[in-house]
Parts: structure tokens; C-alpha cells; sequence
């Protein structure tokens, strides 16, 4: 299996369970490691035969704008579902980086595999 990555994109939405976190937006990051097969993109160099990561970038940015989770857990299976369904990807795995929410660490977040074996 190959993987097409994606990583360090930041997005503000609206996440946390205290009552100041609802109130304000505040950045996740995401990182992505999705894995597909390339070799009828790479024999065709056509972008339908591979995962359009640019269409997918522009999805997930919609999506966690918009989203209001309480935890950082369900957005991340949300966004997981979301990929799995609608831009057909066997496997991923996807770590959802809410940097700052711990004071003294420079990272906090979770990572999540789905799909494959690790669904």
C-alpha cells in the first residue's frame, strides 16, 4: 500500500468543553497518512486515477470550520468517517493536534487509525 500525506494543516473551529472554549474559535492541526495505491496514477499521470488531496483539503477545511465538537476525539472520528465515505480511502491515519490546550506542553492531541487493519 502507498500513502499520500498531509500534514500540518490548521483549521479554527469552535471545540472544548468549557463554557470560554465555546465561545471562541481555536486552531487544530491536522496531520494525514491515507493509504491508496498509485499505480494507475503514476501509468496514467492523471489526477482522476489518484486521491486529489488538494479536493480533499478543501472538504476537511469546510467540515471542521464548521464543526462545534465538545471533544477533540469525536472530531476526529467524524473527520475519519468523513474521509473513509466520501473520497473512498481504504486506510488512514489521522492525528488531530490541539496545540496549547495543556499549559507547560507544546502538544496535545490524539491519533487515530481506521480503516484496514485498524478500524
Amino acid at each position: 500500500m502507498d500513502i499520500i500525506f498531509l500534514r500540518g494543516l490548521q483549521i479554527e473551529t469552535t471545540i472544548g468543553i468549557y463554557d470560554w472554549e465555546r465561545l471562541i474559535k481555536q486552531v487544530v492541526i491536522l496531520d494525514l497518512e491515507m493509504g491508496t495505491d498509485i499505480r494507475k496514477a503514476a501509468a496514467s499521470d492523471d489526477i482522476v486515477d489518484t486521491l486529489d488531496y488538494k479536493a480533499l483539503s478543501k472538504r476537511l477545511i469546510g467540515f471542521v470550520e464548521s464543526s462545534e465538537f465538545l471533544l477533540v476525539e469525536t472530531l476526529a472520528e467524524r473527520v475519519a468517517d468523513l474521509l473513509l465515505g466520501e473520497f473512498a480511502i481504504p486506510w488512514l491515519r489521522l492525528t488531530v493536534n490541539k496545540k496549547g490546550a495543556i499549559s507547560g506542553a507544546s502538544d496535545v492531541g490524539i491519533i487515530i487509525e481506521r480503516g484496514g487493519s485498524g478500524a
